[in-house]
């Protein structure tokens, strides 16, 4: 290292620190002529297609960003759209519901009144058989009455009169209960 230092100041001129010669001038200008006409060509090759390369990704970005805002716009419109489609689905819906509702209610009153109706017959029928039961008895009874009467006087007389007296007053008894009501 010593020896650098030593080298370097044998190329100096005596007194000076730095040698500003001509060449040293020459040298300098010809590497600042260097480095301008560098950053030209480097400007023309290079500068244009980097500004060319970020128009375009900037136009790419661009138009990308106006796609999602435009897909946006759709998605919002169709969300929109499906919301009211679900509203009037569930409008469709309660009044199906409000109908069916009626529906039934009807068919109900409907079939409560045939119900009533059906009761009213058997009812009715049940009480003409009744009637018809009660009229039949009666008959019976009637027929049973007369029979015991019968049976009893043809006892009696037969302990206490001859023939010719029970016939008499057999027919006379059996007159007097065909006269009879029965009837309640």
């Amino acid at each position: 290292m010593n020896n650098l230092i030593i080298l370097s100041t044998q190329a100096v001129p005596e007194g000076r620190v730095f040698g500003l010669d001509g060449q040293t001038l020459i040298q300098i200008g010809v590497q600042l002529l260097n480095g301008i006409i560098l950053a030209i060509v480097l400007t023309y090759v290079l500068y244009k297609p980097v500004k060319s390369f970020l128009d375009k990704r900037t136009n790419s970005i661009e138009t990308d960003i106006e796609h999602a805002e435009r897909m946006s716009k759709e998605a919002d419109a169709t969300i929109s759209e499906y919301n009211k489609k679900i509203e009037d689905i569930e409008e469709e819906r309660l009044k199906l519901l409000d109908e069916s509702r009626a529906q039934a209610d009807e068919e109900r009153k409907e079939v409560l009144k045939r119900a009533q109706v059906e009761a009213d017959d058997i009812k009715s029928a049940a009480l003409l058989r009744i009637s018809a039961d009660r009229a039949r008895m009666e008959e019976e009874m009637r027929l049973q009455s007369i029979e015991m009467a019968n049976l009893m006087a043809s006892q009696y007389l037969s302990e206490q009169m001859d023939d010719e007296a029970q016939s008499e007053y057999f027919e006379k008894m059996l007159s007097r209960m065909e006269e009879t009501s029965w009837s309640k």
